[in-house]
């Protein structure tokens, strides 16, 4: 594996460097003081299968980092910090962070952290390659050339949230982790989508970690379903808007239907032109159906 590590302290880019070194792990192909110092480019020259990084350096952090090369960066991204907030924490699992260590470093805990994220990248290379011999096998040819990713799979959720008219930044996340979480049941052969109570409780244990209490998790889940369902109001009242504006809206014939049931959107368009009274309490909205929309119509929008 070839590793770049980022990290403004010397002293921690060696300790990486020997851990690595010393495991025979890979080896480092480049290092950096600062997230500033690395762009997608860089990283695909030296062929980067892991970047490790830091989440607080001086001039742009790893955070900001990882948004800057997510469109083009394919590899494994390992975060390491001081930092122990929980919304950080479920910021970087949100970008795509596939570990979270904690500083002062562990050399126990980052060897196993890094032997894991070198273990599934070598299993997808495999499978990989493996679809691309059965695809080069005279008429035979696989659902897809290349294996769905969940960097793939969020790009799609991305623009379909966005043609829903949800702008909200807490919204979009918590949707998209959710995403997330589907598609990795999905690889893992689950065809049904799991009771909603426990995708929550799934997209909330990655975001806190093994030491949040049962309390803390419970308190963040019902958190969670609060923003997702005013981020599917959000959408209802775009949808419903379009409709008005013009039936025929392609937009509005292909997401209301498949998104929300046809008598909310209609309630929710009689309430725009005034026709009925705006409800105190909005009717709730079908999240699990939603949800399913959203995976279907992101996986169909990855293989047209």
């Amino acid at each position: 594996m070839r590793f770049f590590i980022v990290d403004d302290s010397p002293a921690i880019r060696a300790m990486l460097a020997n851990i690595i070194e010393d495991q025979d792990l890979g080896s480092v192909e480049g290092e950096a003081e600062d997230g500033s110092e690395v762009y997608p480019d860089i990283l695909e020259v030296k062929g980067i299968d892991i970047l490790l990084i830091d989440l607080l350096m001086p001039n742009r952090d790893g955070l900001e980092t990882i948004k800057e090369i997510s469109n083009s960066f394919n590899g494994s991204i390992i975060m390491i910090s001081q930092v122990e907030s929980k919304e950080l924490i479920g910021e970087a699992y949100g970008l795509g962070v596939e570990y979270y260590i904690t500083k002062p470093l562990n050399k126990l805990e980052v060897s196993s952290v890094i032997k894991k994220v070198c273990e599934n990248l070598i299993l997808k290379k495999s499978l990989m390659d493996i679809q691309r011999s059965l695809n080069m096998l005279p008429g035979f040819k696989t659902e897809t050339s290349l294996p769905l990713s969940k960097h793939s799979i969020v790009s799609a959720g991305k623009n379909i949230l966005f043609d829903l008219g949800i702008i909200s930044e807490s919204g979009n996340k918590d949707l998209l982790d959710l995403l997330s979480i589907l598609y990795k049941h999905e690889q893992n052969g689950v065809k049904e989508t799991p009771p909603l109570k426990d995708l929550f409780e799934e997209m909330i244990n990655k975001r806190l970690g093994t030491s949040a209490s049962a309390a803390d998790v419970r308190k963040e889940v019902k958190a969670g379903e609060q923003r997702v369902r005013r981020a599917l109001q959000q959408a209802l009242e775009h949808l419903a808007s379009l409709g008005l504006t013009d039936y025929s809206n392609p937009k509005f014939e292909h997401y209301s239907s498949s998104f929300f049931d046809y008598t909310q959107v209609r309630m929710k368009m009689l309430e725009l032109e005034g026709k009925t009274e705006t409800c105190a309490i909005p009717p709730r909205s079908n999240i699990k159906k939603f949800l399913q929309a959203l995976y279907m119509e992101a996986r169909k929008s990855l293989k047209s």
